[in-house]
């Protein structure tokens, strides 16, 4: 934003300049030629008065020195003609004496008592202001005169004026640029540090609060507010978060005592009521699960975690090792398939509980005599077929609400465990998306974001911590 400052103020300070000097600069070579113009034609008047009365009187000899000391001073060149057009005098050798320059249309002009002034062509190849002049008493022509001086003498003053208004310019430009500079600074200055305020924030602290003392009014103002904010959100998430705490353990409690009176009736219960009394029993498992899995979600958004770089190949063996004498007491063989697939960008302890979500729910569908398989694809994607029953397309375009469950359901789920995987996958920068599985079953692809070999040692750390909480993962997705 400070260049973008700098550059307007530069933009609206050259706009300026541009619409003060160019005119002036164009005022100036008109005047400084209309002066040059004005002084050429009063000098050849004059001298064709001085060269008229020297020839009346037949002082012709005279004529020479007279022009020629006039160029000496004045560096303009003169040629006298008599009244027939034949050369008198000519200062220069650029015409000689004796030529006859009575066809030239300014001589011509001059010979019928008429004066002429413009610009023309020298012989060599110049251009030249000339003034010609009769030298005339009343109606009686004598001669005539031509004063001519080179263009060069008003253009190089006018290429001297412009000169002096460019630097001009330049010079208030870059005035203007230190001081737009310093102010775009002030102003942004706010901005800035607000800039990383939020960032921090995102990141789920805030350890430099923006500069609320400098810039803008509006700006301090704002920075004031944001800080306000953050402070207020960071009072409310804590209070979540200890509220999340603080309710688990309330929760905990009078879930498991209701759970043992309950089986504590069944010696007094008449046989007939034992089914309701398991089914009651179930309930109150599963309100305990669905308890454990809320408090998961909320800690899970609660926390801003910056992905790491994971080795999805040693979770993913790490995990079907842990899960695999599990689906052999269903009947349920579990493959790993695929080429390796990598490090992988995961927030810590991703990868293990969206894999143990993702093999806990297709467990519980998977028919006994059925393969679940872990597939490694290309382009850090991981896959969790199954081959049970499946979903229709509507069923899987709802799968990831919270508490949602296909109304021929009839496992005794949450309804927060794909949600919770949905989560975690985005966190970590992926996607997860589900699919009909080749011959029936589900297909859930699980896609992240290459890590680059180069960063993987910080993935180490993360890949050897599924153990701890592969059970607490487990325990939500059922």
């Amino acid at each position: 934003m400070t260049r973008r400052l700098l550059y307007s103020y530069l933009g609206l300070a050259l706009l300026v300049l541009a619409g003060l000097e160019i005119p002036l600069g164009y005022l100036y070579a008109r005047g400084e030629t209309s002066r040059f113009s004005q002084t050429v034609e009063r000098d050849a008047t004059m001298l064709a008065e001085v060269t008229e009365e020297n020839i009346e009187e037949g002082n012709t000899t005279e004529l020479p020195a007279l022009i020629g000391d006039y160029t000496a001073r004045t560096g303009g060149q003169v040629i006298v003609v008599d009244r027939t057009g034949v050369v008198l005098a000519a200062s220069g050798s650029a015409v000689p004496t004796g030529t006859d320059l009575s066809a030239e249309p300014d001589i011509a002009t001059a010979l019928n008592n008429r004066p002429a002034t413009g610009t023309r062509t020298d012989t060599g190849g110049g251009d030249v202001l000339y003034a010609t002049q009769p030298g005339a008493s009343g109606t009686t022509i004598r001669g005539a005169l031509r004063l001519t001086y080179p263009m060069t003498m008003v253009t190089d003053r006018v290429h001297r004026v412009w000169l002096a208004l460019a630097l001009a310019g330049a010079s208030i430009l870059a005035a203007v640029a230190l001081v737009a500079f310093t102010l775009a600074r002030w102003i942004t200055r706010p901005l800035r540090t607000l800039h990383r305020a939020t960032t921090q924030l995102a990141d789920g602290h805030l350890t430099n609060p923006p500069d609320a003392t400098t810039g803008p009014p509006e700006l301090r103002e704002l920075a004031a507010t944001f800080t306000h904010t953050a402070t207020r959100l960071h009072q409310l998430l804590d209070a979540q978060q200890a509220f999340a705490g603080e309710a688990s353990h309330q929760l905990k409690t009078p879930l498991t005592a209701l759970r043992l009176r309950l089986e504590n009736f069944e010696p007094y219960l008449d046989p007939r009521a034992h089914d309701s009394l398991d089914e009651a029993v179930g309930e109150v498992e599963r309100l305990a699960r669905m308890v454990h899995g809320l408090l998961a979600l909320a800690r899970l958004e609660n926390t801003a975690t910056t992905p790491e770089p994971t080795d999805l190949d040693a979770v993913l063996a790490d995990r079907a090792a842990m899960w695999e004498p599990l689906a052999a007491e269903q009947h349920v063989a579990l493959a790993v398939t695929g080429t390796t697939a990598g490090w992988v960008w995961a927030i810590p302890g991703a990868l293990e509980q969206i894999i143990d979500n993702l093999v806990a729910n297709a467990l519980r569908v998977a028919p006994p005599g059925t393969t679940l398989t872990l597939t490694r694809a290309p382009g850090a994607e991981l896959h969790v077929i199954d081959q049970g029953p499946g979903m229709p397309q509507a069923d899987r375009e709802r799968a990831f609400d919270r508490f949602w469950r296909a109304s021929d359901s009839h496992h005794d789920g949450t309804g927060l465990g794909l949600p919770i995987v949905r989560h975690l996958v985005r966190a970590s920068g992926g996607e997860v998306t589900l699919h009909r599985a080749p011959g029936g079953g589900l297909d859930a692809r699980v896609r992240l974001q290459p890590a680059s070999p180069a960063s993987a040692f910080g993935g180490r750390r993360s890949a050897t911590r599924g153990s701890s909480r592969s059970g607490r993962a487990a325990a939500t997705a059922r």
